[in-house]
């Protein structure tokens, strides 16, 4: 996919959140090799370059941790893991391990996390970033106290507007309405950054890009090779 103007990296509604000064935490954005600033800028832009947001859902830790591998070595630098994996804060550890050990400026976030007990256990496991597939108001708090980008999930309209709000916001699932429907959402929230994940391919990604979005979340179809795996994303590795 070629590097082009990203629509959808304006600033948005909202200022950063009250916190993002404060000491971070372990499980903070801010990196060794990372650019400085708030998170929000951070996580934002970081996706903005890569434009593709791997989403993984795998049977164990260790592949978790292998398919991370696999995907810094292509050039990714910004990796999503989901609580439906098993064991899933091992697999959050041991990925954040493997970045450290690689010396890869890379963050590495969790997914579906919709309880603040999630939220808390993915924290202290080394969470960059969390993202939720629907509003979480049971997460905010917990994000908001320790500085850590929340991607909040919605699908109307409205739950989208009050997730941009605070931040960029995941539209899901996002094959429903298409590249058609984050047209349209942008058209009525110009500065929102928007996140559609569920049901694209890979090679569908350039529609929902080319609509306004700031990425797109790829939860399979992923090629499987190094050569595949490296021609999907911009960051050098």
């Amino acid at each position: 996919m070629s590097t082009r103007e990203n629509p959808g990296g304006g600033a948005g509604p909202a200022e950063p959140q009250a916190g993002r000064e404060q000491s971070q935490p372990e499980g903070s954005v801010l990196i060794e090799g990372a650019p400085t600033g708030s998170a929000r800028d951070i996580f934002a832009a970081a996706v903005a370059a890569q434009r593709l947001v791997p989403v993984l859902r795998l049977p164990s830790p260790a592949a978790a941790v292998e398919r991370t591998r696999s995907l810094l070595e292509a050039g990714c630098r910004v990796v999503e893991l989901t609580t439906t994996t098993p064991d899933w804060p091992q697999a959050l550890a041991g990925c954040r391990e493997l970045a450290k050990t690689a010396g890869k400026a890379a963050l590495i976030g969790m997914g579906t996390v919709t309880t603040a007990a999630q939220a808390a256990t993915a924290v202290a496991a080394g969470a960059q970033f969390l993202v939720s597939p629907f509003p979480a108001p049971e997460v905010r708090p917990i994000a908001e106290r320790t500085g850590i980008v929340l991607v909040e999930g919605g699908f109307t309209p409205a739950e989208i507007a009050d997730a941009a709000s605070r931040g960029p916001a995941k539209v899901f699932p996002a094959h429903v309405g298409g590249p058609a429907f984050i047209r349209s959402l942008r058209a009525v929230l110009p500065a929102a950054q928007l996140i559609p994940t569920g049901g694209i391919a890979a090679g569908q990604a350039g529609d929902y890009l080319s609509a306004g979005a700031l990425a797109v979340g790829i939860g399979s179809g992923l090629p499987a090779d190094p050569a595949g795996l490296a021609g999907l994303f911009q960051v050098a590795a």
